[in-house]
């Protein structure tokens, strides 16, 4: 079975924050004065993600990624995991992480059915990350990225936030680490998520992130993976690994989003800068199948075509990233 918007879009991938918590403070994501996010007595159980995960994909979702918050922080993620990567006609089970907790679960999670990886790392510079991050340490993080790679995940890929004076100097440091490691470093536009004028801001576009690679190494570009993201690939000659560049604000890639997201206190939403959250704690709470697909197919029957970034006196509404799942 497959699932279409109105049009045309194949809807195949669900991201599913499963905790509104994270051991970061990230200041593009949740910055001071935020809600801190549901607390565990608010967000869907066990139960509640395995039964609405099952609908999705009996519905036409072959992808799920498990996202935060930060995942590895909610009790039992691993048997979680576990049982998500058991349902039937799912293809592919991925996890977003900051890596702080990696280095002592990436066993675990492999062992759980978790193909690929994506951890959050936006400075390869100690003190830098720190302040990024609102105190956290680097060296957990790249312990993390290392022991993903032992343990033999097919996909480890890092995600670089690039922010204009803060981090954009260490672009090519970044796509080095492709050259002897099987990675795949992706490179993200800053976006504008606190309901600040959609102008470019921290932003750093694209194009300029590949000018500044290719001043250095030369590139070729790559074809998309299946259920892949929006994400454009390179490979920088000699490289082991692979460059992506995901490009929000300078180059919409609306027309080919193939995602829908559940937040961790159940609502669903058909795009991340959507004001129309659809609650799904009802059908959760009498276990309603048949009302639950519906309501899905209603979310993608009412994903928009695209978000406003950039339009002339564009103000949108606050994203907490953390409670959305990036």
């Amino acid at each position: 079975m497959s699932l279409f918007d109105p049009l045309g879009r194949k809807i195949n991938y669900l991201r599913l924050s499963v905790t509104g918590r994270c051991n970061l403070r990230c200041s593009y994501c949740r910055p001071q004065g935020m809600d801190p996010g549901p607390g565990t007595e608010e967000i869907l159980s066990d139960e509640d993600l395995l039964f609405l995960a099952c609908t999705a994909v009996g519905v036409g979702i072959e992808k799920i990624r498990v996202t935060g918050g930060e995942p590895l922080l909610r009790k039992g993620i691993v048997s979680l995991l576990s049982r998500l990567g058991e349902i039937p006609g799912l293809k592919k089970l991925v996890l977003t992480t900051n890596g702080l907790l990696l280095a002592e679960m990436a066993g675990d999670l492999r062992r759980a059915g978790v193909e690929s990886l994506n951890i959050s790392l936006d400075s390869l510079v100690p003190d830098r990350f720190e302040r990024i991050t609102g105190g956290a340490r680097l060296e957990f993080v790249l312990e993390g990225v290392e022991k993903a790679l032992g343990h033999g995940f097919p996909r480890v890929k890092i995600n670089a936030v690039v922010m204009q004076g803060i981090n954009d100097d260490e672009v090519v440091r970044f796509a080095s680490l492709t050259l002897d490691r099987p990675l795949t470093v992706r490179f993200i536009e800053q976006m504008p998520l606190h309901g600040k004028d959609c102008g470019p801001g921290l932003t750093v576009p694209g194009e300029e992130i590949l000018q500044t690679i290719q001043g250095r190494y030369r590139l070729a570009p790559l074809e998309r993976e299946d259920l892949g993201g929006p994400a454009r690939y390179y490979r920088m000659e000699g490289a082991i690994g692979t460059i992506g560049i995901i490009t929000p604000v300078s180059c919409h890639f609306c027309g080919d989003c193939n995602r829908i997201r559940v937040t961790s206190d159940g609502f669903a939403k058909g795009c991340l800068f959507s004001t129309r959250d659809v609650d799904l704690k009802p059908f959760l709470a009498k276990g309603d199948e048949g009302g639950l697909r519906n309501t899905l197919r209603s979310v993608v029957g009412g994903k928009p075509s695209g978000h406003l970034f950039l339009r002339e006196g564009c103000r949108g509404e606050p994203v907490d990233m953390a409670r959305v799942g990036g």
